[in-house]
């Protein structure tokens, strides 16, 4: 019997997503925002701690899913669904299980539009 995956966002596009994330074989690790390539991709790529060079290069071990579906996976990327293109995140996880964002390019706690920065 499958899981029915909620509609947290509705019409919110489908994402290029490691199929470790999807088959739950390692957490998502990695969020970056790309430019579209239809209509129908909302551009967000997610990547999980265990994926190399080698194994994102090889187009079947990725797959498109909806968004609603990476949240169900990864709760903590439902608010950055309207980040610009070109966001690019780490998800890290602190010894007592609390989630940050991480912006790849200044190494500080991502600023996510509606979400209060995190307390020291």
């Amino acid at each position: 019997m499958s899981h029915r995956i909620p509609e947290y966002v509705k019409n919110s596009g489908g994402s290029i997503v490691s199929k470790n994330v999807l088959e739950r074989r390692a957490p998502l690790r990695w969020a970056f925002r790309e430019k579209a390539v239809d209509a129908v991709d909302n551009g967000w790529r997610f990547l999980s701690e265990i994926d190399d060079d080698d194994y994102i290069n090889d187009p079947a071990n990725l797959q498109v899913v909806s968004f609603n579906t990476v949240v169900d996976i990864e709760p903590a990327v439902l608010p950055i669904l309207y980040m610009p293109v070109g966001t690019d995140l780490t998800i890290t996880r602190d010894e007592a299980g609390r989630i940050q964002l991480v912006d790849n390019k200044t190494g500080a706690a991502a600023a996510i539009p509606g979400v209060p920065p995190p307390q020291p």
